[in-house]
């Protein structure tokens, strides 16, 4: 890194720079006069504005609601960690104590004033730091900006929505998306999916392994040119029908001057020009995403950005040449508590030299090329007030000290005027390009040959056609393999993907699976992949039937980086046991509701030992837990902890761990960070100071014990790792935040690593990740 601590978790600034670089000067004429002129703060609010504009961000979390025990987190946070820091003083000054956001639901939403320098200066502090990032690598606790949580919030998703994040990276919005998918956790599959895009190839593995925290069959990551984005066909009770979205999100590339709280070199590089070169991409990515938007669907669009050409314009050219299918939703009444401003209908366009243009006959032919007439208001008054433009809301940075932010809520009422004048049925055979394969669907720029009513071929003539273009991929179906590997070409512009490879109906690595486990016969094996196509499959991954559909139908037009979760892992010990495949705790919460057999019910105290302890003998457990595990064959096992109403200091959530029974003790195979967080829920003290006798103690500690573990019988190679990591418990901090047995994203982890290019070990990885974390909100 060029500069040293420029911002810290969730953005506020620490003063100075590495290395002898000066302090940016947060001054910048020519942004001052450009918003003083358009008029979008209120009268008397200048000066507030941009002394907003200059104090640091406050850092904020979101605890998620994915999780059946989000409230157990925030009952956590509220009565432990934020109750030690009340009257707390660091250098003679008060701790700010942390506030939820009004108009968050249920407070599941928190700023903090603390920076990461502070958070340091104290134990209770510090404590509360490795919470933060340890909560954070499990996907219990987001650390996001503020306005970055409200385009999801006004997406009103359903479990059975089909949802596309256009512009997805980093992924904390593509997070809260999934979160409310599985609003229901007594529903493994929901019917809904999220389809998460970025441009950027490398910013997808960062998606993936945020993506990944949340533990979701129902997530694919794809990495495509959003204002291009194929047409993804599904079938349909045995029809092609081209998938359309009930809830896109929008959340498009922009100048970012609402950021400059956090990327204060903002401050130095602002200009119009930059908005000016970035509208038509915007404007293009926002067309590409009401064309695949469902009649009745509802899409947001949201920037970074406070200017009127990056947002009002775009939403009024979009309005405009929507004839009508398109109207702006009414969002006043929703988040009561968010403080807005509503859309502006007047506007002025400006180049970099300061010349202003009310007008698009005003603009010299020779300045057409970087001012465009869609960046101008609408000039027929009767029109510009059917557009209802003051629907869109911008959030200005002093007005509850946030970030600026701009959204605006499309309801999709009619298919585009461009489409309802293509015929009903359009189909082409497939186009042979440079080895890949395109239809006429998402050939060209990608808004004039895209159908809105994807019906079945009316006669035989279009049956035919229908058939030849599905030949080429039949065979392949038929196999369950989705993507070949990528051609030569492709390996320049990424990293090269395995296939996803469907288990087949008759495969006979199944049925021992199915008679260890007792599997109900309602379990979806058709929903079983792996990602090799020869050799031994050692992972088992799971997706929804949706997203199945998905795969299997389009895996020649999309760029599918990841997606599925771990539920198996093969042990090769295991198959003197009955079966070669473990549980994997990344998946369990998915396959717990199918599972019949091998299930220990646990107490309180029993889960307690098996997360603080590594291999305990089975006499430490109760005399229930013995006697259940007396009669057990050895191997993989379930443990489940259902809590006791009568009780109500214990831990009030359901927790299902995976377990491996050996001949003399029990263990869990949980991430460390995992097992950290049950144990903060059950009030267990896991918080260890940094210093340097302890991390020599925990070493020697970790040395003896993995000696131990190479005797311990039923386990191969990859549990052996997982354990020897496990054993420094309490250990936390951004260095060592992901170091989990079963890592959530085994398959991309190399991958995520190459993004640090001054990592000179595979254990900077774990540094990086936090990094990643950190910066995880450059796009909000």
């Amino acid at each position: 890194e060029r500069r040293g601590r420029r911002a810290d978790v969730g953005g506020a600034f620490l003063q100075g720079w590495a290395g002898g670089y000066p302090e940016i000067v947060k001054e910048n004429e020519l942004f001052e006069r450009y918003y003083r002129e358009l008029g979008i703060v209120p009268a008397g609010e200048w000066d507030a504005f941009m002394a907003a504009l200059r104090e640091p961000l406050p850092a904020t979390l979101r605890i998620t609601g994915y999780r059946s025990h989000a409230k157990e987190i925030l009952h956590c946070l509220k009565e432990k960690y934020f109750r030690e820091l009340q009257d707390l003083e660091v250098d003679g000054q008060k701790v700010e104590m942390p506030q939820s956001l009004s108009w968050y639901p249920e407070e599941l939403a928190w700023h903090t004033n603390l920076s990461r320098k502070i958070l340091r200066k104290s134990p209770q502090l510090e404590k509360f730091h490795q919470f933060l990032v340890s909560e954070t690598e499990c996907g219990n606790i987001s650390r996001q900006e503020a306005v970055s949580m409200i385009p999801p919030l006004l997406l009103n998703v359903s479990p059975h929505h089909k949802i596309l994040d256009m512009c997805a990276a980093p992924g904390s919005k593509t997070a809260q998306l999934i979160e409310m998918l599985h609003a229901d956790m007594n529903v493994p599959f929901p019917n809904g999916f999220v389809i998460a895009n970025d441009v950027d190839n490398k910013r997808c593995y960062l998606l993936v392994h945020q993506a990944k925290r949340l533990n979701s069959p129902c997530i694919m990551v794809v990495n495509h040119d959003a204002s291009s984005i194929p047409n993804l066909q599904i079938d349909v009770d045995g029809r092609k029908e081209i998938l359309f979205y009930d809830r896109i999100l929008c959340d498009v590339p922009c100048s970012g001057d609402g950021t400059m709280r956090k990327n204060i070199d903002v401050w130095k590089k602002w200009t119009t020009q930059n908005s000016l070169q970035l509208h038509g991409l915007q404007l293009r990515i926002a067309t590409r995403g009401v064309e695949q938007l469902a009649e009745g669907g509802r899409m947001v669009y949201s920037t970074c950005s406070l200017n009127p050409i990056e947002n009002e314009a775009v939403i009024a050219s979009l309005l405009e040449k929507s004839q009508g299918a398109l109207e702006l939703a009414d969002v006043s009444s929703e988040l009561p508590g968010l403080k807005r401003m509503p859309g502006i209908t007047k506007w002025k366009v400006m180049l970099k030299d300061g010349q202003w243009f009310e007008e698009w006959k005003d603009v010299p032919s020779n300045r057409q090329t970087q001012i465009r007439p869609t960046m101008f208001p609408v000039k027929d008054e009767e029109k510009l007030k059917a557009m209802n433009l003051e629907r869109c809301l911008r959030i200005l940075p002093h007005h509850q000290n946030t970030g600026g932010f701009f959204v605006a809520v499309l309801i999709k009422k009619s298919p585009m005027p461009w489409n309802k004048r293509q015929p009903k049925v359009h189909q082409k055979l497939p186009q042979r390009t440079g080895g890949t394969e395109e239809t006429a669907a998402n050939s060209g720029n990608g808004s004039d040959c895209i159908f809105e009513e994807p019906t079945l071929a009316e006669n035989e003539e279009s049956k035919k056609m229908q058939e030849l273009q599905n030949l080429d991929t039949e065979q392949s179906k038929k196999e369950g393999v989705c993507g070949p590997p990528p051609s030569k070409k492709m390996k320049l512009f990424g990293f090269k993907e395995d296939p996803f490879v469907f288990l087949p109906e008759d495969d006979p690595l199944f049925h021992p699976i199915q008679k260890f486990y007792a599997l109900d016969p309602s379990f979806p094996k058709m929903n079983l992949l792996t990602r090799t196509q020869e050799g031994k499959k050692r992972q088992l991954y799971m997706v929804s039937k949706e997203l199945r559909n998905v795969l299997l139908n389009n895996s020649e037009k999309m760029k599918v980086i990841n997606t599925g979760i771990k539920v198996w892992s093969r042990n090769s010990d295991g198959e003197h046991f009955g079966c070669a495949f473990r549980l994997a705790q990344e998946g369990i919460y998915t396959l717990y509701p199918f599972i019949h057999a091998r299930i220990i019910n646990v107490c309180i105290e029993d889960v307690k030992i098996l997360l603080t302890q590594e291999n305990p003998f089975l006499s430490k457990f109760s005399s229930e837990t013995q006697k259940k595990v007396k009669d057990m064959a050895m191997g993989s096992i379930v443990l489940k902890y259902d809590p006791d109403p009568e009780k109500p200091h214990d831990l009030q959530c359901p927790i299902v761990l995976c377990g491996w029974q050996g001949k003399t003790s029990l263990r869990a195979f949980v991430p460390k960070n995992e097992r950290l967080h049950y144990l903060r829920m059950m009030g267990v003290e896991v918080f260890k100071a940094k210093r340097k006798e302890e991390e020599l103690e925990n070493k020697t500690e970790e040395e003896a014990q993995h000696r131990l573990v190479q005797t311990e019988e039923g386990m191969d190679v990859e549990d052996k790792e997982h354990d020897s990591v496990t054993k420094m418990e309490a250990e936390i901090g951004e260095e060592s935040s992901q170091s989990p047995v079963e890592s959530s994203a085994m398959e991309i982890e190399n991958k995520i690593e190459d993004l640090d290019q001054c990592s000179k070990n595979a254990s900077t990885h774990v540094s990086q990740e936090g990094k990643d974390t950190d910066a995880s909100n450059v796009k909000d």
